[in-house]
Order: C-alpha cells, then sequence, then structure tokens
C-alpha cells in the first residue's frame, strides 16, 4: 500500500477515534449533570438548589414530624400517644385534606403541635410550572390559616422534590422550607417493629455524628384520607417509651431556628 494512502488511513482512523472520544465524553458530562441535578432536587439534606433547614445540633434533640394528613385512621389516635408521652410533633398537613377534616386540623394545634404547609395536592414540585408551584404552597397557606387562624412558617415539599423556585416561593410566602435526616420508610406496608427500627437506627448515627434527628413518618397518604398507619402510630409509641426515660428531647423545628 502506498504511504499516502497509509497516512490517510490513519488520518480517518483517528478523526473516528476523536469523535467516538467527544460523544463518550459528552454522554458522562450528560450523566454527570442529570445526576447532580437528580441530587440537588431529591436528597433530602442537599443544599444546592437553596437553603433548607435539617436538624440542629444537639444530639439529644429529635423531631418527630408527620407527612399526608390529617388522616382520620390515625392521626386522633397518635394525638392520643403524644399526649401521653407529653412529646411535641410537627405535622405537614395537605391542603386538600385540611379542608375535608378541620375539626382534625385544629386538634392538632390545640395540643401544641406545629402545623407545616404541605401543598394542597402533594405533586413533585420540581416538575411542576411556576404557576402551579405558586398555587400549591398559596392555597395550602390559604386553607391552613383560614383553618387555624395564624401564620404558618413551616413548608416541606412533598417528595422533598424543590428546584430553586420552589424555595423562592418558599421564602416569598413566610416560609422556611424542612427536610429530614431519618426515614422511616413507613410508608411502606412494613411492621411497627421495622419503622422502630429504622427510625432508631437513624437517631444513633446522627448522635455519633453529632447531630439532632429529624425524623420522617406518615400518619397519612397522599391518595386519600384513611391511609392504614396504625403501624406508624404503634412505632411512635414505642419509639417515645424507648428514648423518652433516656433524656431525649422531643423538639420541633422551629426550636432549631
Amino acid at each position: 500500500m502506498p504511504l499516502e494512502d497509509n497516512h490517510r488511513n490513519t488520518i480517518i482512523l483517528s478523526n473516528a477515534m476523536t469523535s467516538l472520544q467527544l460523544t463518550a465524553a459528552a454522554t458522562v458530562a450528560v450523566a454527570a449533570a442529570a445526576g447532580g441535578a437528580a441530587y440537588a432536587a431529591l436528597w433530602p439534606q442537599s443544599q444546592i438548589f437553596g437553603r433548607v433547614l435539617v436538624a440542629g445540633s444537639d444530639p439529644a434533640e429529635v423531631a418527630l414530624t408527620f407527612d399526608d394528613g390529617p388522616n382520620d385512621a390515625a392521626t386522633e389516635r397518635l394525638l392520643d400517644v403524644l399526649a401521653r408521652h407529653q412529646a411535641r410533633a410537627t405535622f405537614f398537613l395537605i391542603g386538600g385534606f385540611v379542608r375535608q377534616r378541620p375539626a382534625l386540623t385544629r386538634a392538632i394545634a390545640a395540643a401544641g403541635h406545629l402545623v407545616g404547609n404541605h401543598t394542597m395536592t402533594h405533586p413533585w414540585l420540581s416538575w411542576q410550572s411556576a404557576a402551579r408551584i405558586r398555587q400549591e404552597l398559596a392555597g395550602c397557606n390559604a386553607v391552613l390559616e383560614d383553618t387555624l387562624g395564624a401564620p404558618v412558617r413551616f413548608f416541606r415539599a412533598p417528595h422533598g422534590a424543590r428546584r430553586p423556585f420552589v424555595l423562592r416561593t418558599a421564602r416569598e410566602l413566610g416560609l422556611t422550607a424542612v427536610q429530614w435526616n431519618i426515614t422511616a420508610y413507613d410508608w411502606n406496608p412494613i411492621s411497627a417493629d421495622e419503622i422502630l427500627s429504622n427510625s432508631a437506627r437513624g437517631i444513633e448515627r446522627n448522635r455519633r455524628r453529632g447531630r439532632s434527628s429529624n425524623l420522617l413518618l406518615h400518619d397519612g397518604g397522599h391518595l386519600g384520607i384513611g391511609q392504614p398507619r396504625l403501624a406508624t402510630v404503634e412505632a411512635t409509641d414505642k419509639l417515645l417509651e424507648r428514648y423518652n426515660p433516656a433524656g431525649m428531647k422531643f423538639v420541633t423545628p422551629a426550636d432549631w431556628i
């Protein structure tokens, strides 16, 4: 083969390799960017898209936070458990359910618990339009404040999903966005002992790290009022029986501001 043909083939092969390398690099970059965006939007403790409140610095403090209520099937029993143990908790409520159960919503606040905004309908906010995000947050605020006759100061995004506009809208409404650092996985059909184990494991991990614990639990479900959450009620009772005598303090996110 003539030398010029060898040279031409080498150039073609080199260009092909460069093209493949650039394509591979671009694919990796896109995947990395997508992964980074997903982390920023969904990881509970990420601060990339804006500041969120996770927990304090006292390892003896635990915030019990309950999402997706009010729910007849569990919330009333949960209030009884908390009262028996003289423990405060936080309830992030869905506005549509508050409209249906205003008396139960007022009972939560009357018992001394913190009530927060969990949107009107529980959408994935990170994928919603700006208008829908504002409607979800402002609408829930209005329903809660009309029901309770008091301002609402805390907000939790459904699934923890957010983007910068979500957090900016929350701030404009006077809301502090609250995430968590322990997941009990109680939306799954698991037993009270499994919920307790998930919770206790997270509390002990945070104690070793010198952090307070912010425990994500559920007294309801976003699909509708009546979701079965009695395992969560039982697990909460057992958790309080274990940690109250140990000197743990049950607080709300308001104590970490």
